[in-house]
């Protein structure tokens, strides 16, 4: 019998259905209201559910009828009580809607969630990716490619 997976586990099988589906509203469901987001892209943080909203919104329809697979591994996670910390890497690919691989990447997750009654909300994420010295570009392959 395999462990019962950790509630980051729980919340990245989630999160890759919900980015799968393009479905905000399931996207938005393992957020807490008073989110801080340090994203990679864009700005330096994004503060509140509703700034979450705007970014989700505009992320899954500039897609299109393309859509993204979301892979992870490397995952590790602790909880103490109510709070509980992982990390993973993870993989970004787009397909067409024939199934056609277009484009990946790869980046960094760190959250932390909090329990309240029985479900656990992300109140922190933090992505990123190694920045390449000589070009001071993000290294968004982990084969090194950029």
């Amino acid at each position: 019998m395999s462990p019962e997976p950790t509630p980051f586990h729980q919340v990245l099988c989630a999160y890759q259905a919900a980015v799968r589906a393009k479905d905000v509203a399931a996207f938005l469901a393992l957020y807490a209201d008073d989110l801080q987001v340090f994203d990679m892209w864009g700005g330096w943080s994004l503060r509140g559910l509703e700034a979450w909203r705007g970014m989700a919104t505009e992320w899954f329809g500039s897609l299109g009828s393309d859509y993204v697979v979301v892979g992870f591994d490397e995952v590790e996670a602790s909880v103490d009580g109510a709070l509980a910390v992982g990390h993973a890497l993870l993989s970004y690919t787009a397909y067409s809607a024939d199934g056609q691989r277009l484009r990946s990447l790869d980046n960094r997750i760190t959250m932390a969630m909090r329990r309240t009654g029985e479900t656990w909300k992300v109140f922190h994420e933090h992505t990123s990716a190694p920045i390449d010295h000589e070009t001071t570009k993000a290294v968004l392959r982990r084969d090194g490619g950029g």
